[in-house]
């Protein structure tokens, strides 16, 4: 069961202006299940995208990157799960662009107008001819009301769909922002999410969507770990139709550019959020703040060394308060001219470890209460400078094992 994670109310989903979706029972891995999702775009939106790091990356992915390049502008998504399309080679490749070709006749656009997104089982062949057959059924469903719908649509090993909006004042305007996400195993994205489509009504310049988008995906997509792999498909998109009434952002200097990253990349944070509560097999959420660093790089990089380690995870699981291991994972962080004697450690309120040991007044069943809750707040104080940074992740379980073993089956 996710942690303190309950599916959305799809009437608090609200309805981005210029953002149409519908979806298809295509049957590419399994009947009877929406495995296709088709977003179309009003002509004259902004979008933008950041992916995968990981050099195996999907055909998908190529394909997207090559179709932003080309800068025609986006008025279609195509989204289909059960399948990565990954590690499947040039086939791959001329499947997505085949999807896209296939998309735009329907939609009477031009097929680098389109951005295929995939994910599912890696180094199979697409079934594309399923993809195909069922986009008819997907946009003849295209409606704006349906986020809901098609969050469920791009769900793989997710128990629950994942979708949040907010509406913001914006200069004295209404502006909306919807997002769906999906995620739960093979998460630290380094970069963004396995997939995330954020739409908004709010105008802004196509050269500044993408700094937008990256500092979305910085705040949020990329503070996660649900087991430390990248996946060969992760896609974060952000959709501006300039629909509202607001008046285009098109300047960095507009002060509603801050006021509208921060919105967009809240709705960003909740959805990422929501990925590690859904975690594969996670029954904590655990938030990791590291506090006292030198560089904000440097506080990363003990926040994931934690969140990462096999034997804090496993202990989180178990409310086995052997917390000497946080500390044999921050000194293996790499930081080679650590200070143990300056190093605090807390769990929620408690205080753990005092100048690199065991604080005097700390007993193990307090530490064993904390770690019993279903969220726990791991605080490290480096005492090294001002810089700070969080990382969200959860436990590992005897579950997590369990669904990756039988995830093909």
């Amino acid at each position: 069961m996710p942690v303190n994670l309950t599916a959305p109310d799809p009437a608090s989903l609200a309805p981005v202006a210029g953002v149409e979706l519908g979806w298809a029972e295509a049957g590419i891995r399994k009947a009877n299940r929406k495995d296709v999702l088709v977003m179309r775009i009003a002509p004259g939106a902004s979008v933008a995208g950041v992916f995968t790091k990981n050099r195996f990356c999907a055909a998908p992915v190529q394909v997207c990157r090559a179709h932003l390049n080309v800068g025609r502008g986006v008025r279609a998504l195509v989204v289909n799960t059960g399948n990565a399309n990954a590690g499947t080679g040039e086939a791959g490749l001329a499947d997505a662009h085949r999807t896209c070709v296939e998309t735009a006749r329907l939609l009477g656009c031009d097929s680098t107008q389109v951005l295929p997104f995939s994910t599912g089982v890696i180094m199979e062949p697409l079934p594309v001819e399923r993809l195909i057959a069922g986009l008819p059924q997907a946009i003849g469903r295209l409606a704006p009301d349906h986020w809901y719908q098609a969050a469920e649509s791009i769900m793989t090993t997710d128990t629950v769909p994942k979708a949040a909006s907010r509406r913001i004042d914006l200069g004295g305007h209404a502006v909306t922002i919807t997002g769906i996400a999906k995620g739960a195993g093979m998460i630290r994205p380094n970069m963004a999410t396995m997939l995330g489509f954020i739409a908004t009504d709010a105008g802004i310049d196509p050269a500044l969507l993408p700094r937008l988008t990256r500092l979305a995906a910085e705040q949020s997509f990329n503070r996660i770990t649900v087991d430390g792999d990248t996946s060969t498909n992760d896609s974060f998109v952000v959709i501006a139709t300039g629909r509202s009434s607001a008046q285009r952002i098109e300047s960095i200097n507009d002060p509603r550019l801050a006021r509208l990253n921060e919105a967009v990349a809240a709705v960003a944070r909740e959805l990422a959020q929501a990925i590690v509560r859904d975690g594969e097999g996670a029954t904590k959420f655990i938030e990791i703040a590291v506090e006292g660093a030198a560089t904000e790089d440097e506080a990363t990089r003990v926040a994931y060394s934690i969140a990462h380690s096999p034997l804090v995870k496993t202990a989180f699981f178990a409310s086995d308060p052997n917390l000497g291991r946080i500390l044999a994972a921050v000194g293996n962080a790499g930081i080679d001219d650590l200070d143990p004697g300056r190093v605090q450690l807390y769990l929620n309120d408690v205080w753990v470890a005092q100048d690199g040991g065991r604080h005097p007044a700390y007993r193990e069943e307090d530490g064993r209460r904390v770690m019993q809750a279903a969220e726990i707040v791991v605080r490290v104080v480096l005492g090294r400078g001002e810089a700070r940074a969080t990382v969200w992740t959860c436990d590992l379980s005897h579950e997590y094992v369990s669904i990756n073993a039988d995830y093909r089956s």
